[in-house]
């Protein structure tokens, strides 16, 4: 199951030599020149007699996909994803994200040309691994996670462009849509250093271009099948959102998640009471740190009640096992802002080359006139 869907890979030959860890940005340039080095056109697997028909039947279908998207959802119409690479693993590459014990916030890298991200990608698990450990040792909260996707925001189009993955052909026919139309929309706006701006965006566009697509092409069983895939989704976004409103009240990071303060203030009162009768020391820390355990813990139990209703469907569960602020954080870049770039798209009728443009502007302004006028923006305005 999708979570976070990219890493960020810019031409890493910019700056290069300025950069302390000439390791990290060899691996990152070795990795992905080996994943374009691995594409082909999309038409020479069609015409291969040794590919698998049902892999035949998913790539004509991206290519349909791949031209909705450039007609009807005004998304660039370059080389990315006219090729196919078939990577012989679940994932494209690792990241890994850090936030401090008691905090939300994550740890930020800052790379030439990209700006600071919250993340950090590898090629490889094992070096992703390495790094978790390293941080660990410095008191954070980390998680790592495979994802199947990453976006180079059009830089690699002179070499072909961003590849169709084995890590993500085989999704649903509107996940798969989808995933195109967000990776695409990084190539329109793209903000350096405001990883929730463009993550929010991307993630409007996906959502905005997917049911656009399955509205006109899906058939009853695609829609069918991608209700399912989706429903999952919501309730389980619904199920961390809530969770991070309640750690975000423990660490007092005011992040109004949802309109029910009072009932989730409650529920902090009554888990904070049951530590203070539980733990002698009055510590502060040690207390919310009690908090904060109970309250993962009761997510985990959540979701476990959660999944009864899914036929054991088991996509989220290797991100619960090791949830925590880290993770819980990442995902917050994905969610919070969608509402507001949907709500802009209504307002610009549903025309999209307007609604682009009015993204532009405010990924012109500064981090923080950008994000005040993004929150005024709202369904109802």
């Amino acid at each position: 199951m999708r979570l976070i869907v990219k890493l960020l890979l810019l031409p890493l030959l910019l700056g290069l030599s300025s950069c302390a860890d000439l390791g990290y940005y060899w691996q990152s340039v070795e990795g992905h020149v080996s994943l374009i080095k691995a594409a082909r056109p999309v038409d020479d697997w069609l015409a291969d007699g040794q590919t698998p028909e049902k892999l035949k039947a998913k790539l004509a279908l991206t290519q349909k996909i791949r031209a909705f998207a450039a007609e009807e959802l005004k998304l660039p119409d370059n080389p990315s994803y006219k090729r196919y690479a078939d990577l012989k693993r679940q994932s494209v590459v690792w990241n890994v994200v850090a936030a401090p014990v008691l905090s939300l916030k994550l740890k930020t890298w800052c790379f030439p040309v990209a700006g600071c991200v919250g993340y950090r990608g590898y090629f490889s698990e094992a070096e992703a691994k390495l790094e978790a450990e390293e941080l660990k040792k410095q008191d954070f909260d980390v998680s790592v996670y495979g994802v199947p996707a990453y976006s180079t925001l059009g830089w690699s189009n002179w070499m072909g462009g961003d590849p169709l993955l084995s890590t993500f052909i085989g999704y649903p026919e509107g996940e798969l849509a989808r995933i195109v139309f967000h990776e695409l929309a990084h190539q329109v706006v793209y903000v350096a250093d405001d990883t929730a701006f463009n993550e929010s965006f991307a993630t409007a566009v996906e959502r905005l271009g997917g049911a656009r697509w399955l509205a006109k092409y899906g058939s009853d069983t695609v829609k069918a099948e991608y209700e399912v895939y989706d429903g999952r989704r919501r309730q389980f976004k619904a199920l961390t959102k809530a969770t991070r409103f309640q750690l975000a009240e423990i660490y007092d990071e005011k992040k109004p998640l949802t309109g029910d303060n009072n009932a989730l203030i409650a529920i902090k009162n009554r888990a904070e009471n049951e530590v203070k009768n539980d733990v002698k020391s009055e510590e502060e820390d040690k207390v919310n740190t009690e908090i904060k355990n109970k309250i993962i813990e009761s997510f985990k139990s959540q979701y476990e009640r959660l999944k009864t209703s899914w036929n054991d469907y088991a996509g989220y569960d290797n991100w619960v096992k090791q949830a925590n602020n880290a993770a819980f954080g990442a995902l917050a870049a994905y969610d919070d802002g969608v509402p507001h770039f949907e709500a802009l798209f209504e307002q610009q009728g549903g025309h999209w080359q307007k609604f682009y443009t009015e993204v532009q502007k405010l990924a012109a302004m500064p981090k923080e006139a950008r994000q005040q006028a993004l929150k005024k923006i709202n369904k109802d305005a």
